[in-house]
């Protein structure tokens, strides 16, 4: 074996010593590829991770895992699998998209520029003081941000766990997509009650296919948006607000 491979393999099996295994081979090789062991590799090296721990939550193209830095504080780690990713389901946020006038034609490049958008849109996120995950930092297939929860249990999804005040979480959900709208130039595109994380207030999450105001669907996602929250807030005994009437509020400021 050659000193190069032996190097390589040194470092592959440093990042797996800091993973905890908690699920099934097959689920395992599916995400840690060689490429994304060597990400999680360099992460541990410079001093930004250093334990990963189990899965805490699994989607069509991601999971997120919970992880620890050397500081002892808890992050998520978002890791887009290769082996599974579905192109034709994000073709239509990336094209229209000015910060990626060039689609990737290979499957890792793709995937990077997807983990990188998300990384932005975070960003743009954040500085308008809407409520997400804090970016930390992303490398190829690989997204670090802030953990939304406590003692490696993720808060829970809205889907799942009922807010205390409908109303009041409505309002700030309808304000938020204003202030994406206004003030950071986006929409989230796949806003609803599964995308909404409830922590003190509601944190909105998986913001990846979040397009600028300029995207030729961007108005058809906005509508979307506000037609999936009001319609998840219509279950509960509070007054109802038009779809359509709500929309435009949002778009001539109205709620900001």
């Amino acid at each position: 074996m050659s000193p190069k491979i032996d190097r390589l393999d040194q470092r592959l099996d440093k990042a797996r010593m800091r993973i905890k295994r908690s699920e099934d081979r097959q689920v395992i090789e599916s995400v840690f590829d060689t490429k994304t062991l060597l990400v999680l590799y360099n992460l541990i090296n410079h001093r930004i991770l250093n334990i990963i721990n189990g899965c805490i939550s699994t989607g069509k193209e991601a999971n997120v895992y919970w992880a620890v830095q050397p500081d002892g504080t808890d992050v998520a780690i978002k890791i887009y699998r290769i082996s599974t990713f579905n192109f034709k389901s994000i073709t239509m946020y990336l094209e229209g998209d000015p910060r990626f006038s060039r689609i990737p034609r290979s499957r890792s490049a793709l995937i990077t520029a997807w983990a990188s958008k998300e990384y932005k849109n975070l960003q743009r996120a954040v500085s308008v003081g809407v409520r997400v995950p804090k970016p930390i930092i992303v490398k190829r297939n690989v997204l670090v941000m802030e953990f939304i929860g406590e003692g490696g249990l993720p808060a829970p999804i809205m889907q799942k766990a009922k807010p205390e005040n409908p109303e009041e979480t409505r309002d700030i959900l309808l304000k938020a997509i204003s202030t994406l709208y206004h003030k950071a130039n986006l929409v989230h595109a796949d806003l609803s009650e599964y995308n909404v994380m409830l922590w003190n207030e509601p944190v909105i999450i998986d913001v990846s296919q979040a397009v600028l105001l300029d995207h030729p669907y961007s108005n058809q996602f906005l509508e979307r948006d506000v037609r999936n929250i009001l319609s998840y807030f219509r279950h509960f005994n509070i007054p109802k607000l038009d779809t359509q009437q709500t929309t435009e509020m949002i778009r001539r400021g109205e709620l900001e």
